[in-house]
């Protein structure tokens, strides 16, 4: 019996990075790659239209990052998986992952075997992390889910308390937008665009776009090169 191959989703926005990843997935038995996405957006979107098993998502990729993608994934594709692509092996970033819903956090410097791992593991329905990343930072993860969404645990995130369509604002905000172009991109109003930046100021309590683009640089939210 033929057993199907792992339909494999890759969304990176950096062409030669993702030809590398893709090259590296299709070197590797019972694996096809089904589309490449370039950003969150598109990710999205193809998601949608292939239902791969996997998405092997990077998370700092413009207009819509791999966290807030991953999320909406988690929540409309339960049955699609994500594996989030990642350079950093701190806890912040590890954390924001598992909490948007990923089954998998894969550091970008993994070899071929690693990779077969984590496909295989996410496949079977396992969570995968690289082993590069300390023990420390999964026993947090397990002391916060234990623990529960307490409201001192939510204090302690207060990007948790943001609506999906004030992450996509503080994003594109800390990208260098104008509120013109966020609301072009967003497809909304002016006026609601404005709405939304002073409702994320007031419950990040950051009320210049200087901290706010400090702090969408600190959880990962965007890269320091953007």
């Amino acid at each position: 019996m033929t057993v199907a191959p792992v339909r494999i989703l890759l969304a990176e926005d950096h062409r030669l990075v993702r030809a590398g990843i893709r090259a590296l997935l299709q070197s590797l038995s019972g694996v096809e790659v089904v589309a490449e996405a370039s950003d969150g957006r598109e990710a999205l979107r193809l998601a949608e239209m292939h239902h791969p098993d996997i998405v092997f998502m990077d998370i700092a990729m413009s207009s819509m990052n791999g966290l807030e993608a991953t999320t909406r994934i988690a929540r409309d594709l339960p049955h699609v998986r994500v594996i989030i692509l990642s350079m950093h092996a701190n806890e912040e970033y590890v954390l924001q992952a598992l909490r948007a819903g990923a089954s998998g956090y894969l550091l970008k410097d993994a070899g071929t075997a690693e990779l077969e791992i984590a496909v295989t593991a996410v496949a079977r329905g396992e969570t995968y992390l690289s082993p590069a990343i300390s023990k420390h930072v999964i026993d947090e993860y397990m002391r916060r889910v234990n623990k529960g969404q307490s409201s001192a645990q939510n204090d302690d995130d207060p990007f948790d308390k943001l609506t999906p369509r004030q992450r996509e604002t503080l994003q594109l905000i800390a990208e260098g937008h104008t509120m013109q172009d966020i609301a072009r991109i967003l497809n909304i109003s002016l006026k609601t665009v404005e709405t939304h930046r002073a409702q994320l100021m007031e419950r990040l309590n950051i009320y210049d776009v200087p901290g706010l683009v400090r702090y969408a640089i600190r959880i990962g939210l965007v890269s320091s090169e953007s």
